[in-house]
This record gives C-alpha cells, sequence and structure tokens, in this order.
C-alpha cells in the first residue's frame, strides 16, 4: 500500500482502530478498513502492574493516561508517515488482558481495587466452584474473584452492580453499553456452546450458593450481555472520544466490536479459529489455544474452557509466567553491554542471546530455568520463585544458559499441553505471537520441538492483540456475508507471509529431556517458596 493511498484512506475514515491494553504495553494499530492486513500506523505506551497490599492491580488513571498516551502516539505516526490528522473512523474495538475483577456501583464507583488475572488469592472460591460446577473454573476467572469476596465478607460485595473485564470496562467508558465478547466473556463465567451465552443452568447454580452469604446477588444482574464477533456494540460517544482524544479532533459517532480478550485477538491475529488450529501468545504470561472438534471428555485443572470470538469450544492452557524474566535476564546483559562500553540496543541485545541459543546443546546442557515470577497453578506453586538450577556437572556455556531461559519459558506450557494430547486433542497448525518470536529461527524452533508440533509464525507475529482487535473491528462490515473463519481466510491472510518450522528430532528429545528434569525440580520451587 503506497504512502498515498493511506493518507486518501485516513482522510477518507476508511480506516479502523484496535487499542489493546497488555500487561506491560498498551498498542494502538491503524489498519485499512477494506484490507485489514494493511497496517497504516502503530502507536504504544508502557505501563506495569503494581502490588497494593499483595492484590496486583493497576490504576484506573492509569488505564486512560496509557490508552490516551497509545493513541496520541498512533496518531503522531500517522501524521509523521502520511501527512494528515485522524478525524474519523469506519470502526474501532477494545481489546485486554482477560479475567480478573472489576467491580462497580450503582454510580459506576469502582467498589474496589482492579484485581488482574495475576491473582491467586481464590484458590478456595475456585476449588468450591470448580466442584459445583463440573467444570475447571481458574483462580483468575472473575467469578472465582466474586464468590472470593463473597467468602472473605467484603463490605463491597452487597454494593455490587456490574462487574466486568478491562476491556468491557473501557468498552463501557467509550459507548455506555456493558456488553463484552463471547471470547472475553467465557474467562468470566462458563459458556453454553449452544447459545453462545453464559450457561443459565450454572448461574442459577450459583445464585443458590451465594443466597445466604450475598442475599439478592445474581449473576444475570451483574454480568455482561455477550456478544458474538461480527455484532455492533455500540458506537463512541462524545464522553467516549473525549477520553480517547482530548485534543477534540476525532469524531464521536464510531461503530464498535464487541471488546475481547487478548486469548480472543491472539486466535484473530493468527488465523486460528477453526477447529484442528491452535495459537501461542508468549508475553508477561503465556498460553496456548487448541479450538476443539468435541468437548474434553472430562475437567481437568490444567485445561480451561473458553470460546473463539465467534463462540466456538476452545481448550486453553493458560500459565501465568511467560517471557518477563528473560526479559529481565537480557536487560541485565544489556547493562553489561553499556558498562563494558557497547552501543547495543535492548533488541540488539535480545536478538544477539537468542541467536546464541543455537550452538547450544540439546537439553540445554543440563541447566534449569524457572520463571515463576508469580504463582503458577499448572506447578501447584502459590507463589513464584525465579530460579536458575545447574549440578557441578551441568555444561554452563552461555548459550546453554540462554536456551534453558527460552525452554523455561515453555516448560509449564507443555505440562498443560501434555494433557490435551493425553485427551487426543489433535492439531494441524501452531500459530505463534508475540515479541520473543520476533528474531527468527529461534524461539519458534524451540516451541516446535517443546510441542513436538509445526509451529507458525506470520509477519505480524509481534503486532499481536492490537492488530486481532482492529481485524475484528474491520469484520463488523463483513459479517452479514461470512462467518469468521472464511473472512480470516479470504480477506486478511490470503496473502499473508508465513513462515513454518517443523520439529527438529534432536530439539525434541532435548526438550523431552529438559522437561523430565524440569517437572522433577518444581521441588526446589516449592521449597524456595517456603523458605524465601
Amino acid at each position: 500500500m503506497s504512502a498515498v493511498d493511506a493518507a486518501a484512506a485516513v482522510r477518507a475514515g476508511e480506516v479502523v482502530l484496535g487499542i489493546e491494553l497488555g500487561s506491560t504495553r498498551i498498542k494502538a494499530c491503524l489498519v485499512r478498513a477494506d484490507d485489514p492486513s494493511a497496517v497504516i500506523a502503530t502507536g504504544s505506551h508502557a505501563w506495569e502492574n503494581r502490588l497494593a497490599g499483595r492484590i496486583w492491580t493497576y490504576a484506573l488513571e492509569d488505564v486512560w493516561a496509557g490508552i490516551r498516551a497509545a493513541y496520541a502516539d498512533l496518531t503522531a505516526d500517522v501524521a509523521r508517515r502520511h501527512g494528515v490528522p485522524v478525524q474519523s473512523l469506519a470502526a474501532l474495538g477494545v481489546s485486554a488482558m482477560m479475567h480478573g475483577y472489576l467491580a462497580l456501583d450503582a454510580e459506576g464507583e469502582l467498589l474496589s481495587a482492579f484485581r488482574t488475572w495475576r491473582n491467586t488469592n481464590t484458590d478456595r472460591a475456585a476449588g468450591v466452584l470448580s466442584a459445583l460446577f463440573d467444570v475447571n473454573i481458574p483462580l483468575r476467572w472473575s467469578v472465582a474473584h466474586l464468590y472470593q469476596a463473597v467468602l472473605d465478607e467484603e463490605p463491597h460485595v452487597p454494593h455490587v452492580r456490574f462487574i466486568t473485564t478491562l476491556a468491557g470496562y473501557v468498552h463501557w467508558k467509550l459507548t455506555g453499553r456493558k456488553v463484552l465478547g463471547v471470547g472475553d466473556a467465557s474467562g468470566m463465567f462458563p459458556i453454553d456452546p449452544a447459545t453462545r451465552d453464559y450457561d443459565r443452568r450454572l448461574m442459577a447454580k450459583f445464585d443458590r450458593l451465594v443466597d445466604e452469604r450475598a442475599y439478592g446477588l445474581s449473576l444475570a444482574d451483574v454480568l455482561p450481555e455477550v456478544l458474538v464477533a461480527g455484532r455492533e456494540a455500540g458506537r463512541l460517544s462524545a464522553e467516549g472520544a473525549a477520553l480517547l482524544d482530548p485534543s477534540g479532533v476525532l469524531a464521536p459517532g464510531i461503530p464498535l466490536c464487541p471488546p475481547e480478550g487478548d486469548a480472543g485477538t491472539g486466535m484473530v491475529a493468527t488465523c486460528a479459529v477453526a477447529p484442528r488450529t491452535g495459537n501461542v501468545s508468549a508475553g508477561t504470561s503465556i498460553f496456548a489455544m487448541a479450538v476443539l472438534e468435541k468437548p474434553l471428555a472430562r475437567a481437568h485443572d490444567e485445561i480451561d474452557i473458553v470460546t473463539t470470538p465467534a463462540g466456538d469450544l476452545v481448550a486453553m492452557v493458560h500459565c501465568n509466567n511467560g517471557a518477563s524474566e528473560l526479559a529481565s535476564w537480557v536487560g541485565l546483559f544489556e547493562r553489561f553491554a553499556a558498562v563494558a562500553g557497547g552501543t547495543l540496543s535492548a533488541d540488539d541485545v535480545f536478538g544477539a542471546l537468542l541467536r546464541e541459543s543455537l550452538d547450544a546443546d540439546p537439553d540445554a546442557g543440563g541447566l534449569l530455568a524457572y520463571n515463576h515470577l508469580a504463582g503458577e497453578p499448572i506447578a501447584g506453586l502459590a507463589e513464584g520463585r525465579p530460579l536458575v538450577v545447574r549440578t557441578p556437572d551441568s555444561r554452563f556455556t552461555l548459550a546453554n544458559f540462554m536456551r534453558a531461559q527460552v525452554y523455561g519459558v515453555f516448560g509449564t506450557l507443555a505440562l498443560g499441553m501434555q494433557v490435551l494430547e493425553r485427551e487426543g486433542v489433535e492439531l494441524d497448525t501452531l500459530f505463534a505471537h508475540g515479541g520473543i518470536f520476533r528474531t527468527a529461527g529461534v524461539a519458534q524452533r524451540f516451541l516446535a520441538g517443546a510441542l513436538n508440533t509445526p509451529v507458525v509464525v506470520g509477519a505480524t507475529a509481534s503486532e499481536g492483540g492490537a492488530w486481532g482487535i482492529a481485524v475484528l473491528a474491520a469484520y463488523l462490515s463483513a459479517a452479514d456475508d461470512l462467518e469468521l473463519d472464511p473472512y480470516l481466510r479470504t480477506r486478511v491472510f490470503a496473502d499473508a507471509e508465513l513462515h513454518t518450522t517443523t520439529p527438529d528430532p534432536e530439539d525434541v528429545a532435548g526438550f523431552t529431556a529438559y522437561l523430565h528434569r524440569y517437572r522433577g525440580g518444581l521441588a526446589i520451587e516449592s521449597a524456595a517458596v517456603a523458605a524465601l
């Protein structure tokens, strides 16, 4: 797409904006409405969660400051590259980290600090609900947070009138609509695949469960309305436009798609919404999605059952800890390079270290790396302690150290994926996206070996969810003619640049040996949690 064509599309308002609030970055992505594979401009803003009173949270003022900063960065990119202002949009979409707990009162005021997916203080509630529903309810799900607040007799519970996710909250403030895409909703409460809405039978069970402790609390009254991809979910209000663009340049009235979670936008960004397709998204957390041909035989503690943005069942292996520990080590080596007189950027250091890992032993030389900064339910850890472990005869080289760190990103994920393998779930392809895959031929190759499955990475691998939600917003104009999967295959990915890596037998054998040691070494992690 030429700069002239891009400028004309922006000037005519034939562009679509996607905004995603990730764990460490808020990203904005502008695409053509008639060809969402064409990225016109991007913007971003860095932010971080904080631990306040043993709760992982973000302040709501930081949410809006970050959104405005990312949008301003995008409009500056448009002006710099195309010389025109962004005055109107064909559509808009908002995505964010799934799960967590945002509880509001009748006036729309926050009742308690926003509790993110990263919190693991809901074990009692999750256990009771999982047994009651015969469905795995993970610690981070919204309903687990709500029931834990009921069990703890938190004073805000009688005043709850609306609970939602971060994406649902931002969408509500932009449009006034209390709605949620079905994929994000499936991380709040189980979805009935027949209706593509909350499971009413399980909702009734919850209401009866809490009747004595929280009289009058009904999930039907407090959960957002569920919408599938392609449904209009409201329009940008004048107040919402001012929140996004205080300069007043952006006009209200823009249609929005249903707000989605990062898992759903990751599936869209990798064209993995049909049965026998899957994707891995790697960031602060890491998770794998496998679109199911049929329901699993039974509930598993390691597996969430969520949905695609179209409402089809997905088995999700979610790990709280992704690439953050790897990034910390890269930062340490970046600082070493600086004090040694070097001028390498963070990306240069990251690329050099990952390429060095290609010269490592297939099993990382006997080294182990645990990336657990937070608790990790799949590994049985209530809290995290990042560790590097070796024996006296381990081959302690930089290459082995870095391969162990990358393997550590995939370790807990591989434990969960083994459950799906025993269930007979088969995938033809596994798409991967996230910043770790920017360095060609490294993380993609190691992931293929770790899961013994071909892994596909596209040119948009590092764009991730902001681009994915932009695509879902663009889909609003095509939903009457095409279902989501054929739309993605024929309108978005038809000419996509994709790179497939098949498993190397040596990598498969090496990671298998690594994972055997990794599983046994989890006792060291537990001891570290008890001691430190």
